[in-house]
């Protein structure tokens, strides 16, 4: 197993009443650093849009930590539409 302080962790924003995938918001190393920009990004999150259904997540990643997030969002989806496929 991989040491969580050093591997790199996305923070995905999700709507769970919806369902709907908001994107990967960042790339970070470490589940501390991970955990800490997910208080970052609630702290600054709107009551509107908490109420919306908008929440955050973190997922293991290879992706490269301060990687742009729409870029990232792009992977992560065609890696989960790859194997989406495969599973059928």
């Amino acid at each position: 197993m991989q040491d969580e302080s050093k591997g790199a962790f996305a923070v995905i924003r999700f709507n769970f009443l919806t369902y709907a995938a908001g994107g990967v918001m960042a790339i970070v190393k470490g589940r501390v650093h991970a955990l800490a920009t997910i208080t970052q990004f609630e702290s600054a999150q709107s009551p509107e849009d908490r109420q919306a259904g908008w929440r955050y997540f973190l997922e293991k990643t290879d992706l490269k930590p301060g990687m742009d997030p729409a870029q990232a969002t792009s992977m992560r989806q065609m890696r989960l539409d790859v194997r989406e496929s495969q599973a059928q």
